[in-house]
């Protein structure tokens, strides 16, 4: 039987581009009120107000134009991968990742699997409390260095940074972004009913700790049942503790910098506001300050910075591509008649299996609008009113949002920060989806017994 072979990750999505403009000529128009609320300048859907508007169909030229503003919509994402990837070639080139992932890997010996719940739990928690999904882009050449030098592969150390953020978004208890907005939205008091969301993410993240470490486990025992194996076979080759240098004055400084620079970005981000362009911009800092402290030329930096950031052009792409298919359904006006066409599909239902549905419904709008804040603006409207009507609490509704948004942003090819995250890992989406499902499936079962537990309890207050 001849082996199926999934299409490159480009030919996937321009076929999903594809879909979405033939689905313009077939999808009818529409679109919802929009209002600003006075108070906070928030731009939200105005509830029963969907109406249809004239058709706009995007033509074949029209489909080739929303690569290009694909590319220019996510810009800002694009360019900060290739910063980073440009600043941690500077940082590589030094010596001090190296000199100080062997420092770790000497101390680790024989219980080199401890440093993924630790890391995992740290990640969690910026996921659960700050929403962070895109600043963790800078941690991931960091973390991946030390899961392959810890004997693990790429894709152990991109789980322990992308699935340790992802399971705390998903199980948020204190997300502003996220449950804020659609409390605020259902009306319902700040952050209440944090009880429940704590059991659900000590739940969801134990449950991926436990992925994450059986995996590594296998991986530690038999390096080649690795499905990025023949990529970090290059690695191993080059990295052997006894060839390492030592951790001199240089590294150090080096490694200094970089906390401090990291120390200055959390900072920023929980404080100053901080979002990409200021990331991008600190980031380019530490690199400069890291090469002249580690002794490089001014060429040599340059071409360090040249040499990281051509390693991520891939990925970089693939953002701008995901990007695009939003492009074509927002100018096909579709995007608001899938939205209502999905919300629709829960009336009717029991109370219990509506939550569910609700939940459902709110993972497959995720692909159309990956953002959080954005999904929670377009269908909280939309969802708390309905929960009225088919005799759920407006908190359950807020639930099956925050699981539908949380779960698929780590396997959805839309979403820009998770595809951010494969390119600097240089992992292709086909195989970490076949790697994610069985565990994607385990959170689907868990978010829906939860939903359900919530449905039953009348989780509120209301």
């Amino acid at each position: 039987m001849k082996k199926i072979k999934i299409p490159h990750t480009y030919a996937l999505l321009f076929f999903i581009i594809i879909l979405a403009t033939v689905m313009t000529y077939i999808v009818p128009a529409g679109a919802f009120d929009r209002a600003e609320d006075p108070d906070t300048g928030r731009i939200f859907v105005v509830a029963d107000s969907f109406h249809e508007v004239e058709k706009s169909p995007v033509t074949p030229f029209g489909l080739f134009k929303a690569i290009p503003k694909g590319m220019e919509k996510s810009g800002y994402i694009i360019f900060f991968v290739l910063m980073i990837g440009g600043s941690f070639g500077i940082l590589q080139k030094t010596g001090a990742i190296d000199a100080g992932i062997a420092g770790v890997v000497r101390k680790m010996e024989g219980k080199e699997r401890l440093v993924i719940p630790v890391t995992m739990f740290i990640f969690s928690l910026a996921g659960a409390m700050l929403g962070s999904a895109e600043e963790m882009l800078p941690f991931y050449p960091i973390v991946i260095s030390l899961a392959l030098a810890l004997g693990f592969d790429t894709i152990t150390g991109t789980a322990m940074v992308l699935l340790g953020a992802g399971a705390g978004f998903a199980g948020a208890f204190l997300n502003p972004f996220t449950i804020g907005i659609a409390q605020g939205i259902a009306g319902l008091p700040l952050f209440s009913g944090i009880g429940f969301r704590l059991l659900a993410y000590v739940i969801i993240l134990g449950i991926t700790i436990t992925y994450v470490m059986r995996y590594a486990g296998k991986i530690q025992k038999n390096p080649e049942s690795s499905l990025t194996y023949e990529e970090d076979k290059a690695y191993h080759k080059e990295f052997t503790i006894d060839d390492m240098p030592e951790f001199t004055t240089k590294h150090k400084m080096v490694l200094v910098v970089l906390v401090i620079g990291l120390t200055i970005l959390a900072f920023g981000v929980v404080k100053l506001g901080f979002y990409v362009t200021e990331l991008t911009a600190m980031f380019l800092i530490i690199g400069v300050l890291a090469g002249i402290l580690g002794g490089l030329s001014i060429n040599n930096i340059a071409e360090a910075f040249v040499d990281g950031a051509k390693d991520l052009v891939y990925g970089a792409l693939v953002i701008g591509l995901a990007t695009s298919i939003m492009v074509v359904m927002e100018e096909g006006n579709i995007m608001d008649t899938i939205i209502y066409s999905m919300a629709n599909i829960v009336k009717g239902l029991p109370p219990a299996l509506s939550g569910i549905g609700m939940f459902v419904v709110q993972s497959l709008m995720n692909l159309f609008v990956p953002s959080g804040s954005g999904q929670a603006a377009v269908s909280m409207p939309i969802m708390a009113p309905m929960a009225d009507v088919v005799g759920i609490t407006r908190q359950t509704s807020v639930l099956a949002f925050q699981f539908g948004d949380g779960f698929s942003n780590v396997i959805s090819p839309t979403s820009g920060y998770f595809m951010a995250a494969l390119a600097i890992g240089g992992i292709k989406w086909d195989k970490w989806a076949k790697w994610m499902l069985p565990l994607f499936v385990v959170w689907t079962v868990i978010g829906a017994t939860l939903v359900a537990i919530s449905v039953i309890m009348g989780y509120g207050p209301f």
